[in-house]
């Protein structure tokens, strides 16, 4: 693959997207639900790539010929991958669909993994954008989230990856026990001076099945409560849009031209084929979208793919009304909103006059000429309780 094309323009539209899910981890952190495992014997990742190539050849044949927009290595921690793992990878997806020069593909790292020499190794594969789990800029946090890096770690991946590739983000986590407004615009604005066009900022959620859920359970974990909360969301936004990174979706930002292609296609409802154990996929057949899932155990999808070509456990085939919903729920997260033509031709209606109108009328959503409808900033903070009013 190229990887010395410049990036091409964002067109505005959705796109097709190719994820491929490394779920391996040197450690599980306690506030992550991802489809991530731990090994302590080296994985076998000659093995595992064949398993990745195979598994395309079943999604070309779902997909049909497509032009890829983007491509994404998620996981897990891709960056524990060999160079070769992912050139080899890259070079599998131009094999089975048109790859152009000049589209994004990211992968993400830790900072624990990073090294210059590998880095070096999947820019030369073709890799031209980096995400980097930063999660916490003081050492304290960083414990506390089970990070195996620590701040130095993380100063250290984020200035390679500046000099190595063309773009560069990195993720933080807020909203942590006992931080206030304070503590946290120390911290943005610490990491907005070494950030180059994109930031996401996430705030920490508890999810069920994961060690802090135990704990937030038996009252030993307390996060912040709503109000506070969202006071912290409300400074994210006040100090990005500052330095000229304004959120153009719930949790990413970035400069204008920087977003995240691949992400973008996820919110603009646009199809793409996961690849990997616990993949998930949409893939459109004429009127119909196919939702694919993948079986999530590592061993367990490679013996399915070695057996049957493929890991997937499910092919679902979505109505309109469905899409519709889908839609919706993606098109909302984003700064431009909805394609209201779209949302209308897919759930056969318009918008539900009334309930539409309470929205409007207490400044939660907006309407952008007769074409778009989006949340306002206000609207974001209940975002679920829009999109099920608006679903309705």
């Amino acid at each position: 693959m190229l990887t010395d094309a410049p990036l091409l323009p964002d067109t505005g539209e959705p796109g097709f997207g190719l994820y491929v899910h490394w779920p391996f981890c040197a450690a599980k952190c306690p506030y992550c639900d991802f489809n991530s495992h731990v090994r302590h014997q080296p994985v076998d990742q000659a093995r595992f790539t064949a398993a990745f190539l195979q598994e395309m050849d079943a999604m070309r044949a779902l997909s049909g010929p497509k032009t890829v927009t983007s491509i994404f290595m998620g996981g897990g921690t891709p960056s524990l991958m060999e160079p070769a793992t992912v050139e080899a990878i890259l070079d599998g997806i131009a094999a089975r669909w048109h790859v152009p020069a000049g589209i994004e593909v990211t992968m993400e790292a830790n900072p624990s993994s990073v090294e210059a020499e590998r880095f070096r190794g999947y820019r030369a594969a073709g890799v031209n954008r980096v995400s980097l789990g930063v999660q916490a800029l003081n050492d304290r946090d960083l414990k506390f989230l089970g990070r195996l890096h620590d701040v130095a770690d993380a100063l250290k991946a984020i200035r390679l990856a500046r000099d190595i590739f063309p773009r560069m983000s990195f993720d933080l986590i807020y909203a942590r026990p006992n931080q206030t407004v304070e503590d946290w615009e120390r911290e943005l604005n610490e990491a907005v001076s070494y950030a180059v066009d994109h930031l996401s900022l996430y705030q920490l959620t508890i999810e069920e099945g994961t060690p802090f859920f135990g704990l937030h359970k038996a009252g030993k974990l307390v996060v912040p409560d709503g109000d506070q909360s969202a006071a912290l969301y409300e400074a994210t936004q006040e100090i990005t849009s500052g330095f000229g990174m304004p959120a153009y979706e719930v949790s990413n930002h970035a400069r204008p031209g920087a977003e995240s292609r691949h992400n973008l296609t996820y919110w603009r409802y646009g199809d793409y084929a996961g690849i990997g154990p616990g993949a998930h996929g949409r893939l459109s057949q004429r009127s119909l979208k196919i939702a694919t899932a993948t079986e999530r155990k590592p061993e367990a999808w490679l013996d399915l793919v070695e057996r049957k070509g493929h890991g997937m456990l499910d092919q679902e085939v979505l109505d309109r009304e469905e899409q519709a919903d889908e839609l919706l729920l993606m098109g909302l997260r984003l700064r431009e909103g909805v394609d209201l033509a779209r949302w209308q031709l897919l759930s056969g209606r318009d918008p539900n006059p009334e309930r539409e109108q309470i929205l409007l009328e207490h400044g939660f959503i907006e309407r952008i000429g007769n074409s778009r409808l989006r949340c306002t900033p206000k609207g974001m903070l209940i975002l679920d309780a829009v999109v099920a009013d608006l679903a309705c």
